[in-house]
């Protein structure tokens, strides 16, 4: 019998700590879903790819060499992937599009957002 009575407490601790790990993973997928509608993983993950590598060559000119090529190479490289991400992103329906969309809704903005709602090509907003 006691057997029996431990068997039914270790079930109900594990019911327990499912519940609770369903709960919270209920919580992690909503925040990431709420991240990724200002920013879809695949770029956050590609500007750290892109970040990473222009790491790499300010590593090698902090040291006083020359960048390799084949760095160089990549650099170029992601330059060209990120131009055409930020291309699909800001077409009509993605996720910048919604973003800026949603910006220029707010009368507050510093910054003329209507006047960005079509994507056309990289324009430098600074200096």
């Amino acid at each position: 019998m006691a057997d029996n009575e431990e068997v039914l407490k270790t079930l109900k601790e594990m019911r327990r700590e499912l519940s609770t790990m369903r709960e919270l993973m209920g919580q992690v997928i909503f925040y990431v879903r709420e991240a990724e509608s200002e920013i879809p993983e695949k770029m956050r993950r590609f500007i750290t790819y892109m970040h990473d590598i222009h790491d790499v060559s300010i590593m090698y000119e902090t040291r006083g060499s020359p960048i390799p090529p084949h760095v160089l190479r990549e650099m170029e490289r992601c330059d060209d992937r990120y131009r055409q991400m930020l291309k699909e992103l800001h077409g009509e329906g993605e996720a910048f599009a919604k973003v800026r969309a949603k910006m220029a809704e707010d009368p507050e903005n510093r910054f003329d957002h209507t006047r960005q709602l079509s994507f056309r090509g990289v324009k430098r907003e600074t200096g």
